[in-house]
């Protein structure tokens, strides 16, 4: 007679000796470390890589924020001296509204442009230390490296404006604290710091040295803020500078500003999609040049 076959060994309910499972005092499993995150793809990539560009830059101020401190001196100057003196002239015509209040958003919105229109200087010193080179060969999109160093101009700007507006309320100037208000502020304070940074870093790639930037800076900063409604109304002005006022996107933003804090009558649709669209075509013509700042 044949022998019956040997039944099958039945499974063992023990782990295995070397199972980590097997000794509760060995500790949670670290196999998930050494696996790497699922890396962002598509659309989830640029938000991700400005952010971080953005928080990068602000590291830098929080290192030092002597920047801050000495920047808020020009803007309490021009609203102690210019603001209280044209206040009891009464010379320029502004609608009933005291001289000091109508003052107030152009200087806002001036300091937030200095702080912004000398940002291509950072960029050509990261060129000169080799940083700008190592960015450059990250997967980091330029667009996205634009768009993180001019926002974080930005949030500079946000922190200054509050500092003006402080300032300001000191000085007894009659300013809405309504929160939506105070938000369009933000967003306004943001989307001009952000244009005039990206036009800071497009000249840099143009004229790739810190003193023809500097220069050329300190050439178009007055202009800029001369030309536009910082001081005075658009009406008093001769009809050539009319047309450079509306062209100047500092108008739409102090024009924002202004009907936002002391609700004076603006076009705040109007004034937010040319700052849009300014900050857009900034971005863009930023990020073509910024490859020759490498070469």
């Amino acid at each position: 007679m044949s022998a019956e076959p040997a039944a099958p060994q039945a499974a063992s309910a023990e782990p295995p000796p070397n199972d980590p499972a097997a000794d509760p005092a060995a500790g949670p499993d670290l196999s998930l470390l050494l696996v790497p995150p699922r890396a962002r793809t598509g659309w989830r990539l640029v938000p991700a890589r400005i952010g971080a560009m953005c928080a990068v830059e602000l590291q830098k101020l929080r290192h030092d924020r002597t920047e801050l401190y000495t920047r808020a001196i020009q803007p309490a100057l021009w609203l102690l001296i210019f603001g209280e003196t044209f206040t009891r002239l009464k010379a320029i015509p502004t609608g009933g509204i005291p001289y000091l209040d109508y003052l107030a958003p152009g200087i806002i919105a001036q300091s937030a442009m200095f702080i912004a229109i000398f940002y291509g200087i950072m960029i050509i010193w990261e060129r000169d230390s080799g940083v700008l080179t190592k960015l450059l060969v990250t997967p980091t999109p330029r667009a996205a490296l634009v768009t993180g160093k001019a926002f974080a101009a930005g949030v500079k700007a946000v922190l200054q404006a509050v500092v003006v507006v402080v300032i300001a309320a000191l000085l007894g100037v009659a300013m809405t604290w309504n929160p939506l208000r105070l938000l369009g502020v933000v967003v306004a304070v943001l989307l001009g710091s952000a244009f005039f940074s990206c036009l800071s870093m497009a000249i840099a790639g143009i004229v790739l040295t810190r003193d023809r930037l500097m220069g050329i800076g300190q050439a178009i900063t007055m202009p800029l803020f001369f030309g536009s409604n910082a001081l005075y109304p658009v009406d008093l002005m001769p009809g050539w500078l009319q047309v450079v006022s509306r062209a100047n996107p500092l108008s739409y933003q102090v024009d924002a500003l202004r009907g936002l804090l002391i609700g004076t009558p603006s076009h705040l649709p109007l004034d937010f999609a040319v700052l849009a669209f300014a900050t857009l075509l900034g971005i863009g013509a930023a990020s073509a040049l910024l490859g020759r700042l490498a070469r």
